[in-house]
């Protein structure tokens, strides 16, 4: 099985290409899904009250308002959260690569924001970084209802776009329409029927 990691940053369309290849018939994983997942189960909703205080979990529900504008606002606040739920996370996400595995999926692309940052980049074959302008971005946040600071200030806890792009296999463009996108999507599937081939070729 070949594992793809999916990257980008906030307003790039990772989320849209990620759409594309589920509907091209590609197992996707989607880490920032499981993530949100992550904030019902009760362990993980206790350990974040015990780190942030009563008014972040009411009812057995984890207030994503309130934690976000805890966490985008304080990096030290951001990395407590992250040490309460990434290792939650990957515990799931193996689980899911090896029922993947067992059922002879040949390939799996982990969908994460946060590829690089959470060292899940260490997990897969090949790395894909969708890339998109800056100012495209501002402007697809905006329509978002993001405004531009707020966008900057999010930008700013992860790592650029410009340095994923760098340490990508392949880079997906995202500057133009949907259907742009879409046949960009198909050039790099193309791509990764060379990848397996390689790999079935040196097993």
């Amino acid at each position: 099985m070949i594992i793809i990691g999916l990257t980008g940053v906030i307003g790039s369309g990772k989320s849209s290409a990620a759409r594309i290849l589920r509907q091209r018939g590609i197992a996707v994983i989607d880490i920032d899904a499981l993530a949100k997942e992550s904030l019902t189960w009760k362990e993980t909703q206790r350990d974040i009250q015990n780190a942030f205080g009563e008014g972040v979990v009411n009812d057995g529900k984890v207030d994503p308002a309130k934690l976000s504008a805890l966490v985008f606002r304080d990096e030290s606040a951001l990395r407590r959260l992250e040490s309460i739920v990434h290792p939650r996370v990957r515990a799931e996400l193996d689980r899911r690569m090896e029922e993947l595995r067992r059922r002879g999926c040949p390939v799996v692309v982990l969908d994460h924001p946060l590829l690089f940052e959470t060292g899940v980049y260490l997990l897969v074959d090949k790395i894909v970084v969708v890339s998109t302008g800056r100012e495209k971005i501002l402007e697809r946040l905006k329509i978002r209802g993001v405004s531009e600071d707020e966008a900057k200030r999010r930008l700013s806890f992860q790592m650029s776009l410009e340095e994923k792009a760098a340490r990508a296999d392949y880079v997906v463009d995202n500057n133009g329409t949907e259907e742009q996108l879409e046949k960009n999507i198909d050039s790099l599937l193309e791509m990764i029927q060379k990848w397996e081939e390689k790999t079935h070729a040196s097993q």
